[in-house]
């Protein structure tokens, strides 16, 4: 196994050894993107110019006998919707292109102050709405498993540069699956913080009540490497939440004897279940036992309108949040219109794909004098219905396991032509958002065919304790996060 195929503890430990360099780590992760960048399209905009000497840096460090934080000097990629101080943020779309914003995301400046040696900014649906990366005004990312099938999106950028080998970890946001189901896509740990856990100060915004972010990484001990640096309290951010982050690490331990984990009835109604995805799910159910977990089967009313309901709130935020963009505040200023109304009708026309133009559509209609009841209003009743139901379900149980997706990674082009279809495939990741909980995805076994399956795990507001611990179980019981993609 190469060096960039390994996680960041166990490189961490090798360095401290003097088993290995931190130059010897970004020369393999540089090596893989020279050799494999061009197929797997995981990057945007690429700064690799600085990562050797980042690494050396650390190296130097290390040689002064000067302590070395985990993820100092190792080569790490942002999802390009988090702002970055003189580089290039284009959220993958054209009405950002040739932004570069004059300040860091709260997140990239935490990481910064762990030794961030960024190799660049990773491909995302436009504007994060999307559930392939297929929306991207750059072209799409390729799954490293199958370069014929997705990434997953609208992470699948991030996805695809740690499951290649073209970064050891990455960062992503998550607004109704972003994160877990590119996880679950390329056979990755993508962790989902409970709302307000980690800031969104400088994430560009999709849907406000949604958004959040998080890492992607190989295991789960790096999630919560990097969950430990990037949560805490913000004042720049009103929804960020003022509450203690323990030291995640330390729930890398322990079994699972005595929990109690809920499984859903009404599962089946939230989308169609591949019969692959089905069998890998009671397998994994049957390791989940055999630590120790008691299944309870819970009942969730309301789940089966998630779906409807992100798709009428998640539009209707993002119909107000891309207002900003008009080609006066922000975006290009289109050429040749005669008054203000043509002006942003231009501006939006040329800079927005298809995709965002769609779901700002589906919001502006949906909060429009005459619809606002019958839909917004409506809409958010039933995501208090759901709240309430999650609400009853973690009185009985400390977790709630289930599929990440409802199939595996599906080819390119695929569903492109069939919106519809494409939304189905977050039908079991968005409930979480729309309750603000946190969820994480496991690798959770493979198909005949070998494309990657995910185990997702959900937990109550605030418990990604538990969801570490139980993943981790998991994972020691398991072989899947092991395994890599042959990249042929």
């Amino acid at each position: 196994m190469e060096l960039c195929e390994s996680p960041i503890r166990e490189l961490h430990r090798r360095r401290l050894a003097r088993e290995i360099s931190t130059a010897e780590i970004a020369r393999s992760v540089l090596g893989r993107i020279e050799r494999y960048e061009t197929r797997v399209r995981a990057y945007i905009t690429l700064t690799t110019g600085d990562v050797l000497s980042g690494a050396e840096a650390a190296d130097a460090k290390l040689a002064r006998g000067e302590p070395v934080g985990p993820i100092e000097g190792m080569p790490l990629a942002l999802k390009d919707i988090f702002i970055t101080a003189g580089i290039e943020t284009t959220c993958g779309s054209r009405i950002l292109k040739g932004f570069k914003p004059p300040y860091d995301a709260t997140v990239v400046e935490r990481l910064k102050a762990h030794g961030l040696n960024l190799l660049g900014k990773t491909n995302l649906d436009e504007f994060a709405m999307g559930s392939s990366t297929e929306s991207s005004a750059y072209g799409p990312t390729r799954n490293p498993w199958a370069f014929d099938r997705v990434p997953g999106g609208s992470s699948g950028g991030s996805a695809a540069a740690v499951a290649a080998g073209e970064a050891l970890a990455a960062l992503g946001t998550d607004t109704g699956g972003s994160i877990r189901q590119p996880a679950a896509f390329t056979s990755l740990v993508g962790l989902k913080p409970t709302y307000g856990r980690v800031s969104r100060y400088g994430m560009i915004a999709y849907a406000s009540s949604l958004d959040q972010g998080g890492p992607i990484t190989r295991d789960i001990g790096d999630a919560a490497l990097l969950l430990n640096v990037i949560s805490g309290h913000d004042p720049r951010d009103s929804t960020s939440a003022r509450r203690p982050v323990p030291d995640f690490t330390r729930y890398l331990q322990g079994d699972l004897q005595g929990v109690r984990v809920g499984l859903v009835r009404e599962i089946g109604q939230a989308g169609q279940l591949d019969p692959e995805v089905g069998l890998a799910l009671q397998a994994n159910l049957e390791t989940l036992r055999a630590l120790g977990a008691e299944p309870v089967e819970i009942s969730m009313p309301s789940i089966e309108y998630a779906v409807a309901v992100y798709y009428i709130l998640a539009p209707c935020e993002a119909s107000s949040n891309l207002g900003r963009y008009d080609g006066i505040r922000l975006g290009p200023r289109a050429a040749g219109a005669s008054d203000l109304r043509e002006l942003y009708r231009k501006t939006r026309q040329q800079g927005f794909g298809a995709e965002v133009k769609r779901r700002i559509m589906l919001g502006t209609f949906a909060l429009s004098a005459g619809y606002y009841d019958a839909y917004y209003v409506r809409a958010m009743k039933i995501r208090e219905l759901l709240r309430e139901d999650f609400r009853r379900a973690f009185a009985r149980v400390e977790l709630i396991a289930g599929p990440t997706s409802p199939i595996p990674a599906f080819r390119l082009g695929e569903k492109l032509d069939d919106p519809l279809q494409m939304y189905l495939t977050d039908a079991y990741t968005l409930p979480a958002n729309l309750a603000g909980l946190p969820a994480v995805s496991i690798p959770g076994g493979f198909t005949r065919a070998g494309l990657p399956l995910g185990l997702q795990l959900m937990a109550d507001h605030f418990r990604e304790d538990r969801l570490i611990q139980a993943a981790w179980a998991f994972e020691q019981a398991t072989d899947h996060h092991r395994r890599r993609p042959a990249l042929s």
